[in-house]
C-alpha cells in the first residue's frame, strides 16, 4: 500500500522508506562483528564494492557502522595497523537507525543536518535489513522537486491567467505590426 495518501503534519505527502523501489532491491548489507579486523572488513568491502560495514551483535542488532571515511581518518591517517585493529576501535558506535515506515524527507533532512551519509534501516526487532545512503534519498527528491515546480508553474499561470492573456495579446500585436510595417 503506497503512502502517497498519508500526509505529514504540515500537509505534505509522506513517502516511507519501504515505499522506495530501492528498499526491495537493495542487496543485503555487509555486517560484521566488532572484533573483526579492519583489514578483513576492508577486503570484503572492496570485494563487494560497499562503502560501509554495519557492526552487529550476534543477533544482527546494530552496534556501530564503519565507513570508508572512518578507515581513511582513523586508520590510514593515524598510521594504525589494519591487520590488528578491530572494527570496534574505529566504528561510529550507536549510529542513528531508521524504521522502514519512517518518512524519507525527514531522514534526508536529519542526515543533512547531522552530516552523515549512511543510514541503517532496522526491523521491529532492531535487526538491520538495509542501508540507505543520502544518494538513495536524493533520487527521490529530484523528481519530487520537479513535480512541485510543475504544479507551482500551473498554479501561477492559472491564478494570473489574465496577465498572461494580456501579455500574450501584446506580443502577438507587436509581431503582427512588425510584419505589417516591415512590408509597407
Amino acid at each position: 500500500m503506497a503512502t502517497q495518501a498519508a500526509v505529514a503534519a504540515n500537509d505534505r505527502p509522506i513517502m516511507r522508506i519501504r515505499d522506495r523501489a530501492e528498499f526491495r532491491s537493495k542487496p543485503r548489507p555487509l555486517t560484521m562483528r566488532a572484533e573483526t579486523t579492519v583489514a578483513d572488513a576492508v577486503a570484503e568491502m572492496s570485494r563487494r564494492r560497499y562503502g560501509s560495514v554495519v557492526v552487529t551483535d550476534a543477533d544482527e542488532r546494530v552496534q556501530g557502522i564503519v565507513t570508508e571515511r572512518d578507515v581513511m581518518t582513523k586508520m590510514v591517517h593515524e598510521g594504525r595497523d589494519a591487520a590488528t585493529t578491530p572494527l570496534s576501535e574505529i566504528m561510529t558506535a550507536e549510529p542513528r537507525v531508521a524504521s522502514a515506515d519512517d518518512d524519507v524527507l525527514d531522514w534526508l533532512r536529519i542526515m543533512s543536518n547531522e552530516r552523515f551519509r549512511r543510514l541503517p534501516v532496522v526491523d521491529a526487532d532492531g535487526r538491520v535489513t538495509a542501508v540507505f545512503t543520502q544518494g538513495d534519498f536524493v533520487s527521490y527528491t529530484w523528481p519530487d522537486l520537479m513535480g512541485q515546480a510543475r504544479e507551482l508553474a500551473k498554479a501561477t499561470v492559472f491564478r494570473n491567467w489574465h496577465f498572461f492573456l494580456i501579455g500574450g495579446g501584446l506580443m502577438v500585436y507587436t509581431i503582427v505590426m512588425a510584419i505589417v510595417l516591415g512590408t509597407v
